[in-house]
């Protein structure tokens, strides 16, 4: 006797291909984490296709603009620390009932930096990001038109007040985001 498949309905067809195409992407991502420089070589010349599309084609600049806020907000977010220091000490504060700043003693705890939004992350939103924003350059309906220094300035602002304020939470309670100029150790100094 002969059995019969049920017919496979087109939302399931579609599932299992969007899964299949899904599990492939990941693979991709995960073949890429370990080569850091050459992810962001090719993040940056797809930047550079983007600038170059916006400046031939003289137009866009609200996609430029919008995706240059959203650089930023992700590169805020790759600066900052999981923990926010500031918000722990409100919390010490509330609970201790007493007034002040962060201990500083050496025998305090080792804590590492662990940033907010690690550098993969940061890496695949902004590739993410520039390429639909290069995407949206070839569709008139994005092509808003608008005074585009307006635009440079308000973001040359924006850009300037947000990291002046991140580099004062930096210094204020004394964390580095970045590993080079840190101290290194040898591990075989026995």
């Amino acid at each position: 006797m002969d059995s019969i498949e049920p017919e496979q309905t087109p939302f399931a067809a579609v599932s299992a291909q969007t899964s299949r195409l899904t599990r492939q992407y990941q693979a991709w991502l995960d073949k890429s984490t370990p080569y850091v420089p050459y992810r962001w070589l090719g993040t940056s010349a797809l930047l550079l296709l983007f600038f170059v599309r916006i400046f031939v084609a003289q137009g866009w600049y609200i996609v430029a603009y919008s995706l240059g806020i959203y650089l930023l907000n992700l590169f805020l977010a790759f600066l900052q620390p999981k923990f926010d220091p500031s918000n722990e000490a409100i919390d010490n504060d509330m609970e201790d009932g007493s007034a002040g700043g962060l201990p500083t003693k050496q025998d305090e705890e080792f804590r590492p930096f662990i940033r907010r939004l690690p550098e993969f992350k940061f890496w695949h939103s902004a590739t993410r990001a520039i390429a639909i924003g290069f995407t949206c350059t070839w569709f008139s309906i994005f092509d808003v038109p608008v005074f585009w220094p307006v635009l440079v300035v308000y973001w040359l602002i924006l850009f300037t007040l947000t990291m002046r304020r991140q580099i004062q939470h930096m210094i204020k309670y004394r964390y580095v985001p970045f590993t080079f100029g840190k101290a290194k150790y040898n591990k075989n100094s026995s």
